[in-house]
C-alpha cells in the first residue's frame, strides 16, 4: 500500500523551486552541484511546509524535463534526500516526501514557539505581544463577578452574549457607521470569524481575491477550505492597494469573496487610503464579490500624527453591509490569548452565519466575552490599547535601529501602525534564511508564507514583538544566519547563545 497521501505535480514542483534557486548568490558564496541544489531545493520546501509531508513527488524523468536538467541530476537529488531522511521510496510505489526521526513536522501556518524554547531561540515568528498588564487581570475579574448569572444558563450563545453584541453595534455607532446588534456576531477569533465567512460563501473551488502578499493563517485556512487564490499585488511602498489591478481581477475573475487589510496591513504595514477604500468597495459591489475586510490592527497606529488622521472604515461606504463584511478582533490590539473576534454584516448575513455554527463550534466561551465587554464598558480597553501602541512603538525603534546596523544591505519601509515590518533581505533566500535562523537562535517567517505559489522569496517578516537588548540580539542572529547563507557554510556552524532578557 502507498504511503503518500497527496500528490504534487512536476510543472508545480518546478515553479516552487524557480523562485529559490533564480536568487542571485551571495558574494563569495559556493555554487553547490546542480543535484545538491535540487535536493537542498526540495528539502527546504518539506521543511517550510508549502511541500506537504507524505507528498507523492514527481518521477525522475518528469521533473528532469520540466527542470530542464539530466535525470541523472534527478536521481542524484532524490537519493541524497533518501539518505537525510526526507524521502522514502518503494518499487511500484513511488518516492514521497518525509521528515527525519527527531525533527517536528513544519508549520503550515505561524504557531506560537513553545514556552521551553524561549531561553534558547528568540521568537519572531508570531506577531503578538504578552497581555497588557493590569488590564487582563482586571478584565477577567470583571467578568468573574458577572458571570453567576450566565453559570444558571446553558451557555451556549451562537451570536455572542447580547450585552457584547450590543456593546460592539454601539462602537461601531460610534465611529459614524450605523449598527445593530443584529448586525453582529462574537467568533473564536478573527480566525474563526474569516473561517465562517468562507464556509458560507466560498465552497470548494470558488475563487477568492487575496493581497499579495497576505496574512499567511489566513491564506492556509483559504487553501485548506479549497479555495482557488487570486493574488493581487500591493501597491510600491506603504501607499496601499493598486486599485487598477484589483478592479482588473473583480471584473476579469469575478471571485467570490475578496479579503483585504486596510489598516496597517499585515506582513507590509501598508495604510489604504480613504479614496482607495471608496473604490474598491464600489467595484466589489460590481462585481458581485463579497469584501472581507479584516481591521484587527486598525487601532494600532503607533505615530502621533495618526491620532484622528485614519481612514473611516471600510464598512462606512456599504453601512448596510450588503457588501462588506468586517472582521475584528481583541487578538492583536489587547491579547492573542483572549480569542475574542466579531463579524458586522447585513443581518440575513448573521443569520446565516449562526445557523451555520450549530455544526462547528457552537459558540464563544462566555468567560472570555464577559471579560472584553468589562473592558469596552469600564473605559479600560482604551488605556490597554494606549499602553499597547506604547509597547509596539518602542519595540518597532529598536528593531529598526538594531537590524539598519546589523543588515544596512536589507531593504525595509518604516509603517506608521500595526505589528510588522516587511523586509527585502539584500538578494538572500528567505527560506534559506529562516532554515539558518532556526539554528543560530533565532526564529523569523520567510516571505513565500505570505506569497500565493512561491512569490516572495526575498523577504521575511519581522514583528514588532521585542525591544530593547532582545531587538538587538535578535539583529545580531539574523546577520549571523545571513553570513551562514551568503557563505554556503554549513547550517548549524554558529550554534545559538541562551539570552536572557
Amino acid at each position: 500500500m502507498a504511503q503518500w497521501t497527496s500528490a504534487v505535480g512536476a510543472a508545480q514542483l518546478a515553479r516552487l523551486l524557480k523562485s529559490q534557486q533564480d536568487r542571485p548568490a551571495g558574494p563569495g558564496s559556493r555554487r553547490p552541484p546542480a543535484y545538491r541544489a535540487l535536493a537542498d531545493g526540495i528539502r527546504l520546501l518539506v521543511l517550510e511546509g508549502r511541500v506537504p509531508v507524505a507528498a507523492r513527488l514527481p518521477a525522475e524523468r518528469e521533473l528532469a524535463l520540466a527542470l530542464s536538467v539530466s535525470r541523472t541530476t534527478v536521481a542524484a537529488a532524490y537519493e541524497a534526500l533518501r539518505g537525510e531522511g526526507f524521502l522514502e521510496s518503494r518499487r511500484g510505489a513511488g518516492s514521497w516526501t518525509a521528515v527525519p526521526a527527531g525533527n517536528p513536522l513544519p508549520a503550515r501556518g505561524l504557531e506560537p514557539l513553545p514556552p521551553e524554547a524561549l531561553g534558547s531561540m528568540i521568537d519572531l515568528g508570531c506577531a503578538a505581544l504578552p497581555a497588557p498588564e493590569p488590564w487582563l487581570t482586571r478584565a477577567v475579574q470583571g467578568a468573574l463577578e458577572e458571570l453567576p448569572p450566565y453559570a444558571h444558563t446553558h451557555g451556549d450563545y451562537p451570536a455572542g452574549l447580547p450585552a457584547l453584541r450590543a456593546m460592539i453595534a454601539e462602537r461601531y455607532t460610534a465611529r459614524g457607521i450605523s449598527t445593530m446588534p443584529e448586525q453582529i456576531m462574537v467568533t473564536t477569533g478573527a480566525m474563526g470569524a474569516i473561517d465562517a465567512i468562507c464556509h458560507l460563501f466560498a465552497g470548494r473551488g470558488e475563487r477568492i481575491a487575496v493581497e499579495s502578499p497576505s496574512y499567511a493563517n489566513i491564506l492556509q485556512l483559504m487553501r485548506e477550505a479549497g479555495a482557488r487564490l487570486v493574488p493581487v499585488a500591493m501597491a510600491e511602498g506603504l501607499t496601499g492597494w493598486d486599485m487598477d489591478r484589483w478592479r482588473q481581477v473583480l471584473r476579469d475573475a469575478a471571485p467570490r469573496i475578496a479579503y483585504v487589510v486596510a489598516d496597517f496591513h499585515n506582513p507590509t504595514g501598508a495604510l489604504a487610503d480613504e479614496h482607495q477604500r471608496r473604490r474598491l468597495v464600489e467595484a466589489a459591489r460590481s462585481a458581485g464579490t463579497v469584501l472581507v475586510a479584516d481591521e484587527t490592527m486598525s487601532e494600532l497606529w503607533l505615530d502621533e500624527d495618526m491620532q484622528g488622521a485614519m481612514p473611516p472604515p471600510v464598512c462606512s461606504f456599504d453601512p448596510a453591509g450588503s457588501t462588506v463584511i468586517t472582521v475584528g478582533s481583541a487578538s492583536k490590539a489587547f491579547w492573542a490569548g483572549m480569542r475574542i473576534g466579531w463579524v458586522r454584516a447585513a443581518p440575513d448575513v448573521i443569520r446565516s452565519l449562526v445557523a451555520a455554527r450549530a455544526y462547528a463550534d457552537l459558540g464563544t466561551p462566555v468567560l472570555e466575552q464577559l471579560a472584553v465587554h468589562w473592558l469596552f464598558s469600564t473605559g479600560g480597553w482604551q488605556q490597554a490599547v494606549e499602553l499597547r501602541r506604547g509597547q509596539a512603538r518602542e519595540n518597532r525603534d529598536a528593531l529598526v535601529a538594531a537590524v539598519r546596523r546589523e543588515l544596512p544591505e536589507w531593504e525595509f519601509e518604516v509603517p506608521k501602525g500595526g505589528l510588522t515590518l516587511w523586509v527585502r533581505a539584500g538578494g538572500l533566500s528567505g527560506s534559506r534564511l529562516a532554515e539558518a535562523g532556526e539554528r543560530v537562535g533565532v526564529r523569523v517567517p520567510s516571505g513565500p508564507r505570505f506569497g500565493v505559489d512561491g512569490a516572495f522569496e526575498g523577504y521575511v517578516r519581522l514583528p514588532f514583538t521585542v525591544g530593547g537588548a532582545v531587538a538587538e540580539e535578535a539583529a545580531v542572529r539574523l546577520a549571523a544566519a545571513a553570513r551562514l547563507v551568503e557563505s554556503g557554510g554549513t547550517v548549524g556552524a554558529e550554534a545559538p547563545r541562551t539570552f536572557v532578557a
